[in-house]
C-alpha cells in the first residue's frame, strides 16, 4: 500500500489544479474576462460588496488551513509534508461537493499568526476549514475567526467528527432500541474531536455523558491538567464519577473512543457496560480496540474509523 501510494502521487505531481470555466478563449470573450471589461466588475463589486458572491468564486471558494502539527496518524509533521493529505481533501470536496478547496499549509506554529493570516486571506474564500492543528490551540483559532469573520469557520476535527459519530448513534440507537435521552455514552479523548462530540450529543438530548483525557473523567472542581474547554466540558457532563476508564464505563451504553491510543478499551472493560453496547473506537490508524475483540466481548454494534474494517466511522 505504502509503496502503490508513492508511486500514485509521483505519477500525478500532485492531485489537484486550478481549472477555468472558460472553454475557448477568443478575442472578446478576453476583454470581458480580463482587461478592460473586468474593470466594470471591480467597480460594481466595490459599490455593492453582496455582490461578490454572484460575481466571482467566492462562494463556491474554501480554504483548509493547517499548520501540520496534528495529521491524523502522524502528529506534528509539518506543513510541507501535511501538503498531501490537503490535496486530498481538497479531492473530496471537488468530487462530493463541487466545491473548490484550496490547501493553505501555513509555516507557522503560532496561534495568533495564524489567525491574522487566515482573516488576511479570507476575501477570496466563502468558509474556512481549519485542518488538523493541535487541541487545544485549535479551539482558540476557531473562536477567534468566529468572532472576526463574516464567513462559516468549519472545524473538521470536531464539527465533522462530531456530526458523523451523532448520525451513527442515532442510527445505532433505533438498533438496539434505547433512547438518547436515557443513555450513559463515555468518550475517551478531550481534544477538539473528544469536545465537539459531547457538546453536540449533550444539544442532541443526551444528559449522562462523561469525558475522559489523560488523566481520567473530567467533572467539575477537578485541578489537575485542565484548561477553559475542559472547565467547559464539565459544566455538562459528569456530575459525580471520577477514576479512569476503566472506572467510568461501568453501566455505559455508549463507548466513543478519540482518544489516538491503540488498544486502549480493552475486553474487561466492554464486560462492564450494559447490555446491547454500542463501541466507536475511532481512533487511527489502529482503534482503541480490534472490533473482533469488541464483538466477542460482548458489544452489540461495533465500528472504527479506519478502512481497514467494516462499519466506518469517519469524516
Amino acid at each position: 500500500m505504502s509503496k502503490d501510494a508513492i508511486l500514485f502521487h509521483k505519477k500525478l505531481q500532485g492531485k489537484i489544479f486550478v481549472g477555468s470555466k472558460i472553454k475557448k478563449i477568443t478575442k472578446k470573450n478576453l476583454q470581458l474576462i480580463y482587461t478592460p471589461g473586468v474593470a466594470a466588475v471591480c467597480k460594481e463589486i466595490f459599490n455593492h460588496p453582496n455582490t461578490r458572491y454572484q460575481l466571482t468564486s467566492k462562494a463556491n471558494n474554501v480554504a483548509i488551513v493547517t499548520d501540520g502539527t496534528r495529521i491524523l496518524g502522524l502528529g506534528n509533521i509539518g506543513p510541507d509534508a501535511a501538503l498531501p493529505v490537503m490535496e486530498g481533501k481538497s479531492v473530496l470536496y471537488r468530487e462530493y461537493g463541487n466545491i473548490s478547496a484550496f490547501p493553505i499549509c501555513l509555516d507557522t506554529r503560532d496561534r495568533k499568526q495564524i489567525v491574522e493570516t487566515v482573516k488576511a486571506i479570507a476575501p477570496a474564500f466563502g468558509a474556512i476549514n481549519l485542518e488538523d492543528i493541535e487541541s487545544p490551540k485549535v479551539l482558540d483559532i476557531s473562536h477567534d475567526l468566529e468572532e472576526s469573520l463574516d464567513i462559516p469557520v468549519f472545524h473538521d476535527d470536531r464539527h465533522g467528527t462530531s456530526v458523523v459519530v451523532l448520525a451513527a448513534l442515532l442510527n445505532s440507537l433505533v438498533l438496539v432500541n434505547k433512547k438518547i435521552s436515557e443513555i450513559k455514552v463515555v468518550i475517551a479523548g478531550a481534544g477538539s474531536a473528544g469536545y465537539g462530540i459531547g457538546k453536540l450529543l449533550y444539544f442532541a438530548g443526551c444528559k449522562n455523558i462523561i469525558i475522559l483525557d489523560s488523566k481520567g473523567a473530567i467533572y467539575k472542581g477537578r485541578k489537575d491538567s485542565m484548561n477553559k474547554y475542559k472547565n467547559e466540558i464539565a459544566e455538562f457532563t459528569n456530575r459525580y464519577e471520577q477514576g479512569l476508564l476503566d472506572d467510568v464505563i461501568v453501566g455505559a451504553d455508549v463507548f466513543v473512543g478519540v482518544s489516538g491510543i491503540r488498544n486502549l478499551l480493552k475486553t474487561k472493560m466492554i464486560k462492564k457496560m450494559n447490555q446491547n453496547s454500542i463501541v466507536f473506537a475511532l481512533t487511527n490508524p489502529f482503534p482503541e480496540i480490534k472490533p473482533t475483540l469488541a464483538k466477542k466481548a460482548g458489544a452489540r454494534i461495533v465500528a472504527t474509523g479506519s478502512f481497514n474494517y467494516e462499519n466506518k466511522v469517519n469524516n
